[in-house]
């Protein structure tokens, strides 16, 4: 499907605004993605380990705010930045991360194409199934320098995400991969919606893609954490 023609920024808000209960629940709100679970514990594991001493975190597409409470739970105490398109995820979200430990909550209603956030403020960025969501180069591109600029020095980047290969072969594999686990999980039906889904709203690109970016615009160090199928995970250090 042609970019242009993908869900709008109000059509995916307006997604979100009817999920939050489901998105609340990791087990059944990630069903759809593989080793949800998994990455999540992960992603907020590395990110203590690197920086035991983070006193603020950035998420970026929080949802229902499920990595923030799970960080929180390693590292008490953060000033947490929210931002979402739904004002419902973001009311869900403040509530758990405000009762999760965190020292400050604060909430960002908009796209992070376009909000404006505070340089090298922010000592882990975390980005959860929502960079998919990125259309051209020059988007991508932008918020990456975007994400670059507002973290300190020697803070990390945080990234899970549904993504391609850029070998056909590979990618058509995974693909198939990913088909055969929704069937497993529910049905083929279950498959077919959530493939219509991605082919509407979502443009993913490979790790390699986003781990090159990360180099162009200034990380100076990115390891991949996990992939499967469809799904990756990987970190970046400023």
């Amino acid at each position: 499907m042609n970019p242009a023609e993908k869900s709008s920024v109000e059509e995916i808000r307006a997604r979100f605004d009817n999920d939050v209960e489901r998105f609340s629940n990791l087990e059944t709100g990630q069903s759809a993605t593989i080793d949800a679970p998994l990455v999540l514990d992960l992603i907020t594991r590395v990110a203590a380990v690197h920086r035991p001493d983070a006193k603020s975190v950035l998420d970026i597409g929080c949802g229902a705010g499920n990595y923030t409470v799970k960080l929180l739970e390693r590292i008490p105490g953060m000033v947490s930045t929210l931002i979402d398109l739904s004002q419902p995820m973001l009311d869900r979200a403040r509530q758990r991360v405000s009762s999760g430990g965190a020292k400050e909550t604060a909430t960002v209603q908009g796209d992070i194409r376009e909000v404006e956030l505070p340089k090298e403020t922010f000592d882990v960025v975390m980005a959860a199934a929502v960079l998919h969501h990125l259309r051209s180069d020059a988007e991508w591109n932008h918020v990456f320098q975007k994400i670059f600029q507002v973290m300190r020095p020697g803070g990390i980047f945080l990234v899970s995400d549904l993504v391609t290969s850029d070998l056909p072969a590979a990618d058509q594999v995974q693909w198939k991969r990913y088909g055969e686990y929704l069937t497993e999980f529910k049905d083929e039906a279950y498959r077919q919606t959530v493939f219509d889904y991605i082919e509407k709203e979502d443009t993913p690109r490979s790790v390699l893609f986003q781990v090159d970016l990360c180099k162009a615009v200034g990380f100076r160090q990115v390891e991949v954490l996990h992939l499967n199928a469809c799904f990756g995970a990987y970190c970046a250090v400023k």
